[in-house]
């Protein structure tokens, strides 16, 4: 599938021309070979390389990450611990905000549970929750109304 122009290379790797080009642009995709009329041509390995890339972003990893990983990949030196330091600060990460969006979770339905649902939107908690400066979005307890 070598020399694959742009608009066929995004369509088999599922992207946008312009996410290819978004990847080019920030070193994770090489510039590619071009044609004698300037086409940008992709190879088998460019194909191989995007949807290392798309992977790594479903599974969460930040494009600088993914350049990391890369770069390890293509390394002669690099050793597998350091993909698994990377990834398991990718885990810290997530447990984290894991933890945050459960709290808010909480938070939000506390303030729905506490909601009169025929009362005028005037005596709404969860209105007056967010209007209030003073108390925070959510606390380690859930909702402060």
């Amino acid at each position: 599938m070598a020399g694959l122009t742009i608009g066929a290379f995004a369509k088999a790797v599922g992207v946008r021309p312009d996410t290819v080009r978004y990847y080019e642009r920030n070193g994770l995709l090489p510039h590619p070979a071009r044609s004698s009329a300037g086409y940008r041509l992709y190879a088998e390995s460019d194909l191989e390389r995007v949807r290392f890339i798309r992977k790594a972003q479903q599974l969460g990893f930040t494009l600088a990450e993914i350049g990391l990983l890369l770069t390890l990949r293509a390394s002669d030196t690099a050793r597998a611990a350091d993909v698994l330091d990377i990834t398991e600060r990718k885990i810290a990460e997530s447990t984290s905000r894991i933890i945050d969006l459960n709290r808010i979770k909480d938070a939000l339905e506390r303030l729905a549970a506490e909601c009169p649902v025929d009362a005028p939107v005037s005596d709404c908690p969860i209105l007056a929750h967010l209007a209030n400066t003073s108390a925070p979005a959510f606390g380690a307890h859930g909702a402060t109304a």
